[in-house]
Order: structure tokens, then sequence, then C-alpha cells
């Protein structure tokens, strides 16, 4: 069964964003999204200090089905990436919305958020 984390944000492609108390937004994709992937193998992610536009190209994560880019819910700068996912990029199957998290992205407009879906939203686009 998918399970849905209720205190992100998604964009439609299957990203989710979380805010964090210090302004930071952490960036993974959802628990449906790696379960159509199937089992991941490898993860490219964007660089420290890279400068990114919401809804751009940020990533690509490999399985044994797929290639799949991943994109970045908001814009800013990238403050840290998760460097586990290098050498053990299976985490994202076992745990999506934690350990599996992708970047953390320091924002430029944190209104952005706003414009993502809820996790009600996401929820009826998975189940269509």
């Amino acid at each position: 069964m998918v399970k849905f984390a209720d205190d992100r944000y998604y964009l439609e492609s299957h990203e989710w964003a979380k805010l964090e108390e210090d302004g930071t937004v952490v960036v993974g994709i959802s628990d449906h999204a790696q379960e159509a992937l199937g089992d991941v193998v490898f993860v490219e992610l964007p660089e420290v200090g890279d400068e990114l536009v919401a809804k751009s190209e940020a990533g690509v994560v490999e399985s044994v089905k797929a290639a799949s880019d991943i994109y970045t819910p908001i814009s800013g700068v990238v403050s840290a990436i998760n460097e586990q996912l290098e050498e053990s990029p299976e985490i994202v199957n076992d745990f999506p919305y934690d350990e599996g998290w992708f970047f953390k992205i320091r924002p430029s407009d944190s209104t952005e958020l706003s414009s993502l879906l809820s996790v009600e939203k996401y929820r009826e686009i998975c189940e269509e």
C-alpha cells in the first residue's frame, strides 16, 4: 500500500517538498514514485551551490526499469545533498520520506510552496 506524508507539498511529477524549521526545504520523491520505478540503482543529484528554478530538472533517478528526471518543487540554492545515496541508492525505495531524501534547498521565495499540491490533491492524482 502506497504511503503519503501529510507534512509535505507535492508536484504532479511525484517530488515532495518539506519545509524545515530553519527555512530550508528538503526534496525527495514520493512512495508512489519509488514504487512505480522499482529498485533504484542510481541517483544523480545537483551540486551544493547550484541555483535551481522551480519545476526545472534537478537530477535523475534510475531504476532497473527506467530513468526519470527529478524536478525541484521550488526555486533557490542547493544547500545540501544526500551523499548516502551515492553508495546506497536503494534507501530511496526503503525510506522515500526520511533517509531517502535527495537534496535541501534554500528557497528564494518560500511562497512558491503554496502553489504546490496538498497531500489530499496529490493522493487524488495517484488514485486516478
